[in-house]
């Protein structure tokens, strides 16, 4: 018997960005799926990919939805142990919870065991790939990167910069920012399924020499991408102001420093001038979107349809753990309701390319991931559209497959995910 398995079900991949006048003309449905070597090697009819691949092992999943695993764009996997921590503005709820435990993760005992924990769960959710910011402990890096690696998981990460406006023992300098983003950069960018980003917390945790050193260390290694944070609070962006009384706006902290580029990652993005917008759109920099985050941090509602039709590139994700749950499903949800907050709902079909697709091409592994297409690596999902009973009793009164999934997002959690495949391995 070959190595090639055929899974059998309603395969779900896109052919386009379904946001267009007609949402579901983007996607498509097959009934079968062969993967080989860890790749997706054919989507289609499954008596074709029976014919082409006769000594495969056929795994029928019924009526269940097989798709590409959920992609997360932007998460602080440190903040596993310390999500849904009680009510508080961004900047109390960081000195508060997340400054605090981040502190621990000088230890690798410590960080090791949050690593796997955080992977067991994203895994249980779905999510198949993330890219994170750990804390400035290159422990901390070391030990999501080395447990990513013994899953075969392709991740996203860096080590965290900040050198003021934080607690004694999570300041680095620019100096050591630098040495160890690159060592850490060098070790690990492209081993295996991993990649490396250059990693300023956001403006007002790093001083412009530090900025400038991160500007440095891309423009040296453009390859890489670079994550952080963007006017998520207005009482963020008045702090900015303060604290960089010549910049035209939160962005430029950032753009004087080359730190805006293609390869950049932009995360809440909220609050935007019209300048931002532009100068974003013209580089090509990319928007995450982290709805239960801006809705349990109160930061506000994301202009996710006026971004989307101005051209620009835009990812989901769940901010674990400001965001209040492990779940892209829950994620896509609350960007529903935040649409719907905005006058703007959207359709199943662009809230499943949001959390897949969409935030793969953020990434710029649009390529490699992120789709159920001949080709891509094959990390997928096996969705159960009737997971729990009151989903059930919907599924069993749905007009179609997007009713179907429409109710699993709404309403689904972990117990929707009745498979988990990454690299084409059975999780």
């Amino acid at each position: 018997m070959g190595d090639t398995v055929i899974l059998k079900g309603q395969v779900l991949s896109f052919t386009a960005s379904p946001f267009c006048p007609e949402p579901t003309g983007a996607a498509r449905f097959d009934d079968a799926l062969a993967m080989t070597g860890g790749r997706i090697a054919a989507v289609g009819r499954l008596d074709t990919l029976r014919a082409a691949h006769p000594d495969a092992r056929i795994l029928d999943y019924g009526g269940h939805v097989i798709m590409a695993g959920f992609v997360d764009a932007h998460v602080h996997f440190p903040q596993t142990a310390i999500i849904a921590s009680w009510g508080k503005r961004l900047i109390d709820w960081l000195n508060s919870y997340t400054f605090p435990e981040e502190m621990r993760f000088a230890d690798p005992a410590y960080a090791a065991r949050i690593a796997a924990r955080y992977l067991d769960l994203t895994t249980a959710h779905g999510t198949t790939t993330m890219c994170s910011f750990a804390t400035i402990h290159p422990e901390s890096v070391n030990a999501f990167f080395a447990e990513a690696q013994a899953r075969g998981q392709r991740v996203v990460a860096g080590k965290t910069c900040m050198d003021r406006n934080a607690p004694e023992g999570l300041r680095d300098t620019p100096q050591s920012a630098y040495d160890d983003s690159k060592a850490l950069l060098d070790r690990w960018h492209g081993v295996d399924r991993i990649s490396y980003a250059i990693t300023p917390r956001f403006s007002p945790t790093s001083t412009p020499e530090q900025l400038d050193a991160m500007g440095a260390l891309w423009a040296e290694r453009p390859d890489c991408l670079m994550q952080t944070h963007l006017s998520e609070q207005v009482d963020e962006i008045a702090w900015v102001k303060n604290l960089f009384p010549a910049a035209r706006d939160y962005l430029d902290t950032y753009e004087a420093h080359g730190l805006l580029g293609a390869r950049g990652l932009y995360g809440h993005a909220i609050h935007l001038e019209d300048r931002e917008r532009a100068r974003l759109r013209e580089v090509g920099g990319a928007l995450i979107h982290c709805p239960t985050s801006n809705t349990f941090i109160g930061s506000g509602l994301f202009d996710l349809a006026g971004l989307m039709a101005g051209g620009h590139r835009i990812g989901l994700a769940t901010d674990t753990g400001g965001g209040s749950s492990f779940s892209m499903l829950r994620t896509m949800a609350a960007a529903y309701e935040i649409g719907q907050l905005r006058g703007t709902p959207l359709h199943a079909a662009q809230l499943l390319w949001l959390a897949t697709a969409g935030s793969a091409e953020a990434l710029h592994l649009g390529d490699r991931i992120g789709n159920a297409v001949a080709g891509h690596e094959a990390d997928l999902i096996v969705l159960d559209l009737a997971s729990t009973p009151a989903i059930a009793q919907r599924h069993a009164e749905a007009g179609d497959i997007w009713d179907s999934l429409f109710a699993t997002i709404m309403m689904g959690d972990d117990r929707a995910i009745q498979e988990v495949w990454i690299g084409g391995r059975r999780t």
